[in-house]
């Protein structure tokens, strides 16, 4: 069994957060395949910058997501966008 999960990594920079104002999360989704041994089951994908509030409940759903074969990056924003009927709001030109 495939599980992702969000890790949080910024922004922090205060200058980044000057540019763009508050209320952005960024980081990666973190992939673990059980069927493999050690870093051999391990992935992951980066996060853009996004809306905190998108960020949290993508986050919480993606707690529950599980697939069987490794998904692609874009076929799980795609499966979240329809599964809870919200669209990200990430930053633009980033």
């Amino acid at each position: 069994m495939i599980t992702y999960s969000t890790n949080w990594m910024g922004p922090i920079n205060l200058k980044w957060i000057e540019e763009h104002g508050e209320g952005w999360s960024a980081g990666r989704i973190d992939i673990r395949d059980d069927t493999k041994h050690g870093y051999d089951g391990w992935h992951e994908y980066s996060l853009p910058p996004m809306q905190t509030e998108d960020w949290n409940h993508f986050s919480d759903w993606l707690w529950d997501f599980e697939t069987d074969e490794l998904w692609e990056f874009d076929e799980i924003i795609a499966q979240y966008e329809m599964e809870s009927n919200r669209k990200i709001r990430w930053l633009e030109n980033e």
